[in-house]
């Protein structure tokens, strides 16, 4: 078998490279590219792995060795909690594309006959491949900014009512600006399909205004709200909402005067 070991070298820089900046972004470390390059060209030094023969465990020493010093080149060392951190967003943005691009080429190299995989079009797919990986990690980057947003801005909410507690998760919307009108504390937001209201509970009906529409929502009083198992504000208006919110992960929506204040 021929094996070319300046394409070998260039995919191994080219993928760690990749995986590096995605790192870089990730956990914001702002470290300049020349670190970032000089870390990949650090992991393609495994290509001294084929004049060798070394056991599987060999093996793992190695790679993991030049992992942790792949880590080092590019973000330096401060502590090791940050060298942990690092070394885990690196093994686990590396498994998303491996996992990714082995799936990808089980389906593009290979024909299946009967229930064995044959492989049909050998590396023809390389330049598919190269392309393919930044567009993964571009996806995923994206995704996990949009994640950090969102979590933000998610607290987690006990309500008390009396000897009862419930749980959930609050998002904070800026744009809530429901009220009661008699005291006019501010009024937060429940859907809770398998939540009953307490027999001889007091319901306050609130009129609201939404975008295109307007109705009437029943509105509680509980004894307590706890957020973030810190902060309490007693006596708080949830509003019973029939229709969900469709903010992943969020089952209230949080009114910002009483959490921010």
């Amino acid at each position: 078998m021929t094996v070319y070991l300046d394409l070998v070298f260039f995919v191994n820089f080219f993928f760690d490279t990749l995986l590096l900046e995605t790192v870089n972004l990730v956990l914001k470390r702002n470290r300049k590219k020349r670190w970032i390059l000089l870390g990949g060209l650090t992991g393609s030094l495994s290509t001294v792995f084929l004049f060798f023969e070394p056991s599987s465990f060999e093996l793992f020493l190695g790679k993991m060795g030049l992992s942790i010093a792949m880590v080092l080149v590019s973000f330096s060392y401060s502590s090791m909690k940050e060298l942990g951190m690092n070394l885990l967003y690196l093994y686990f943005v590396s498994i998303l594309l491996g996992g990714f691009l082995y799936y990808l080429d089980l389906k593009v190299s290979y024909d299946q006959i009967g229930n064995i995989l044959v492989s049909t079009r050998g590396t023809k797919n390389f330049l598919l491949f190269l392309l393919v990986g930044p567009g993964i990690l571009f996806i995923y980057l994206k995704q996990e900014a949009k994640r950090k947003e969102r979590n933000q801005y998610l607290y987690q909410i006990e309500l008390i009512q009396g000897k009862k507690k419930y749980h959930y998760t609050g998002y904070l919307d800026t744009g809530n600006q429901l009220y009661e009108p008699y005291t006019k504390r501010p009024v937060h937001l429940l859907y809770d399909p398998s939540f009953t209201i307490p027999k001889n509970a007091k319901i306050l009906y609130v009129p609201y205004h939404g975008l295109n529409q307007e109705g009437i929502l029943p509105c509680l009083c509980f004894d307590t709200m706890r957020i973030d198992g810190t902060k309490e504000i007693k006596k708080v208006w949830i509003g019973l909402s029939r229709e969900p919110f469709h903010i992943e992960g969020a089952e209230m929506i949080l009114h910002g005067k009483e959490i921010s204040s």
